[in-house]
């Protein structure tokens, strides 16, 4: 936690920035403007639902050029999306004084949402990153097997898993009121209050260990209400900054100049959430309505559309009705439970929806750039980047203010496209395209620097990861105050630039028992380990030990009934082309399959006709078929998803041969631990001899 004296360092080092920029200001910019503030300009005035006068030829250096120099051309208020209403929000912490205020005593009012957006970043602290080791440990709170390790000072002895730091105070009692009113035992607990006091430091989050809604009786809601809460709380305080600056304006006859002014971004919207599916959003949004406190939800505008366009047939009931979700169970079907509770609802994965909250009101379907939260799909804000790019009229201004992004289900994501997530993340925080409507003389410093990016919290949820979803953490998520980095190994890590003592790295480690208990104990599991010299080399590695060792076996073979299984779309194309180079009998059935074609590849397979089938994680992922006629699996690479090993390994059942083979490298770690049990993992990356038998 960031303590007193912390804050008043942060206080004095901001009050010295600003004197070394006023003794580089010419001149001209040395003298006072005054201002008429009569009518003082906020975010959250003049109300409008689209917002017209944009210079359509300006570009980005050219606006940020408007804004440095000519303010009195741009001073009327946000133009898309602010407030008509006096609205009245009020801080739940004692309003600072507008006069005779010291550093000490303003730090005292200081939350991580103010300690985090006034900071004022040096070129030192954006450039230099610290090298850490571990050097304290500590066993975790209500997890079994897991302990933290972590570098510097032990943060989590300052964390207080008794209370939820920093939430304003309507929310936390109206989330408490939530929990006693639904019979709910998690609001109290240390894992909850912890990860949200972690989302409440403003530090980057990677949790890849979150337990799905979708499998049976692993329902973890507790985290999605951690971050909702999270998210509200973010926005009402942007509105409290922005009201009492207004309050004080209106005080004032003149100001000078001053960065304490200072409390919008070039756009509204303020939190982006990512979700892959509609019907997650659907469900995500329905908790949020309910998780808003009454007194700012008197009206829910347009709930009536959105249960009709983004809810299932089932969804008919009240919007703020969250009993239906607890009580929801899959319809019979052959297809597993989990499959039928992810893509039971409305699984469109093109969406896109805009919150605004008003005095008393929570508008659905506002217009993205007069928003405050925006919840969507990767694909949908993708196409509209292609689109903005294509049509100068158009454009994606409304991700440039961007302060909390929030991506959920990242798993389910990465089996759609990470591709997408990458496009959208880099295209966050960017200058914008198009003249704002934002009075200058309220926009962040760091924003006009081009430095938001570095100011932008990032948290990541998942059921596991992968070097996708590490990728962009490390090398996207570039956040002053450092990250909290939770693995498939549910690895908790915070590290950051060099900066002040609050830097730390933490690492939570917990073992996995595995998955092969749920294999038909008839079947034997060869894994065979194949050398590895570095990553890079790691795909024709795995295709060079295929042809020169399993494939001989399986070319002359008489029987057919041979399933090659592939996690990667990649290694399906390149599978393919081999097979057909060496004339083989095979069939296909990948995510880009027509489905005429999958049922002639599912018969020919079955028959005999076609001696090998190429079967994709990803099919497997939207289908969930049980392929008959298999008599010999090959498992080219390891499935992201370990409830698929079990599906896929027992359609050897009934087959003359009970035996299945997999190919793994030292670089299929995180995927091993999670399928044979961490423990039979590092040993069978660290062993000298290369081939490991599983069978009861």
């Amino acid at each position: 936690m960031k303590t007193l004296g912390q804050a008043s360092k942060l206080k004095r080092k901001r009050e010295e920035g600003k004197g070394k920029k006023k003794k580089k200001r010419s001149n001209k910019e040395e003298k006072s403007k005054v201002v008429d503030i009569n009518e003082p300009h906020s975010m959250l005035e003049d109300d409008h639902d689209e917002g017209e006068g944009f210079d359509n030829e300006s570009t980005k250096s050219k606006v940020v050029e408007n804004l440095r120099h000519d303010p009195d051309e741009n001073d009327s208020g946000l133009i898309e999306g602010s407030e008509t209403e006096d609205v009245e929000f009020h801080s739940d912490e004692e309003d600072i004084g507008i006069n005779g205020q010291t550093a000490y005593e303003d730090s005292m009012h200081l939350s991580f949402f103010d300690l985090h957006l006034q900071h004022s970043l040096s070129k030192e602290e954006i450039d230099c990153k610290s090298n850490v080791k571990f050097s304290w440990e500590t066993p975790a709170i209500g997890m079994k097997n897991c302990k933290w390790i972590g570098t510097g000072k032990n943060i989590m002895e300052d964390l207080d898993i008794n209370s939820c730091h920093g939430l304003k105070e309507k929310l936390s009692e109206h989330w408490m009121d939530v929990y006693k009113t639904s019979g709910g035992k998690d609001m109290s607990s240390p894992k909850q209050n912890m990860f949200f006091s972690l989302c409440s430091s403003y530090r980057d989050i990677l949790y890849c260990n979150k337990r799905p809604f979708y499998l049976k009786g692993l329902e973890d809601a507790s985290i999605m209400d951690a971050y909702i809460m999270h998210s509200l709380n973010h926005v009402f305080r942007t509105r409290d900054s922005v009201k009492k600056n207004d309050a004080k304006l209106t005080k004032l006859k003149e100001y000078t100049e001053s960065d304490k002014f200072r409390d919008q971004g070039f756009t509204r919207p303020k939190v982006l959430i990512l979700l892959p599916l509609a019907s997650i959003m659907y469900r995500v949004v329905k908790r949020l309505i309910h998780l808003t406190p009454s007194a700012y939800k008197v009206n829910v505008e347009h709930k009536d559309r959105f249960t009709t366009k983004f809810g299932s047939e089932e969804d008919t009931g009240d919007i703020e009705n969250v009993d239906e979700f607890e009580n929801a169970k899959p319809h019979k079907s052959s297809k597993a439970s989990d499959f039928q509770m992810l893509f039971g609802g409305n699984n469109e994965d093109d969406f896109m929806i805009g919150i605004k909250f008003t005095r008393k009101t929570i508008k659905l379907f506002s217009d993205f750039h007069t928003s405050d939260i925006i919840i969507a799909s990767a694909l949908c804000l993708v196409n509209k980047i292609e689109e903005a790019g294509s049509n100068k009229e158009k454009d994606v201004d409304f991700l440039s203010s961007i302060e909390v992004l929030i991506i959920d289900h990242a798993d389910v994501i990465s089996m759609q496209n990470w591709s997408h997530v990458h496009t959208v993340i880099e295209h966050l925080n960017r200058l914008p395209s198009k003249q704002p409507g934002t009075d200058v003389m309220r926009i962040r410093p760091w924003y006009l620097d081009d430095h938001a990016r570095f100011y932008r919290q990032t948290i990541i949820l998942g059921f596991y990861s992968n070097p996708d979803i590490n990728a962009s953490f490390n090398h996207q998520c570039v956040n002053y105050e450092g990250k909290h980095w939770i693995l498939a190994e549910l690895q908790f890590v915070i590290e950051g630039f060099c900066f002040p003592a609050f830097y730390y790295m933490v690492k939570l480690m917990c073992e996995y028992k595995g998955v092969l208990h749920k294999v038909l104990p008839e079947i034997r599991q060869i894994y065979e380990r194949f050398d590895v010299d570095s990553i890079v080399e790691a795909d024709d590695a795995r295709f060079d030990y295929f042809i020169t060792k399993v494939f001989p076996r399986i070319k002359d073979l008489d029987q057919g009934g041979t399933m090659l299984f592939t996690s990667s779309y990649f290694e399906f194309i390149r599978l393919r082309n081999f097979l057909k180079s060496q004339n083989a009998s095979f069939c296909l059935l990948g995510e880009y399959t027509t489905q005429s074609d999958i049922s002639r590849a599912r018969l020919w397979f079955y028959e005999g006709s076609r001696k090998v089938m190429l079967y994709t994680e990803r099919s497997h992922f939207y289908h969930r078929y049980k392929i008959r006629g298999v008599q010999n699996l090959i498992i080219y690479s390891l499935p992201e998803r370990k409830e698929f090993y079990p599906e896929i390994v027992n359609m050897l059942d009934g087959s003359n041969n009970m035996t299945c083979t997999v190919l793994f490298s030292c670089l299929d770690k995180l995927r091993l631990e999670r399928i044979v049990g961490t423990t039979p993992a590092k040993r069978m990356v660290a062993a000298e001899k290369g081939v490991f038998v599983f069978c009861h």
